[in-house]
C-alpha cells in the first residue's frame, strides 16, 4: 500500500518536478513530526525542550551509523553552553567511549573536564594545544 501511493505520488509530480529541475516526493521530503504529550513540540516546546530534541536526534543519528560496525566522527558544535553541570556531565559520559568526538565550545569552561581527549584554543588565528 505505501509502494503504491508513493509510486502514485512520484507519478503526480513528475512534471512539476522535471520543470523545476527538483524532487518534490519522496521519504527525504518528509517533515518529522516531535510531540509532547499531545501537542507539536514546533510551536509549544521551551527552548530546553527544543535543544534536548535537537540533541537526542543527533545522538540517535550516531548511533544508528555505528549499527553497522561503523565508526563515524561525532560532532558536537557548542552544544555544552545550552546545558546546565548536571546535563553537561551526563552527556559527556555518553559520548566519552565514542572513536571520535570533536567538540567545539565558544567558552572552554563549557566543557565539562570528564570528557577526555586533546583540547586546543584557537585564537587570534593561531591553534595552540592546551591539553
Amino acid at each position: 500500500m505505501l509502494i503504491a501511493r508513493l509510486l502514485a505520488a512520484l507519478a503526480r509530480a513528475r512534471q512539476s518536478e522535471v520543470e523545476r529541475g527538483i524532487t518534490l516526493v519522496g521519504p527525504h521530503r518528509d517533515d518529522l513530526v516531535l510531540q509532547l504529550g499531545e501537542l507539536p513540540a514546533k510551536g509549544y516546546a521551551s527552548h530546553g525542550e527544543s535543544w534536548s530534541y535537537a540533541l537526542a536526534l543527533k545522538l540517535a543519528a550516531y548511533d544508528l551509523l555505528c549499527s553497522d560496525g561503523g565508526q563515524p566522527m561525532l560532532i558536537l558544535d557548542d552544544v555544552f553552553a545550552e546545558l546546565d553541570g548536571g546535563r553537561r556531565d551526563r552527556l559527556a559520559d555518553l559520548v566519552a567511549p565514542a572513536e571520535q568526538v570533536l567538540v567545539t565550545a565558544a567558552v572552554p569552561g563549557d566543557v565539562p573536564e570528564n570528557l577526555q581527549g586533546a583540547r586546543y584554543d584557537v585564537a587570534a588565528g593561531e591553534v595552540r594545544r592546551v591539553r
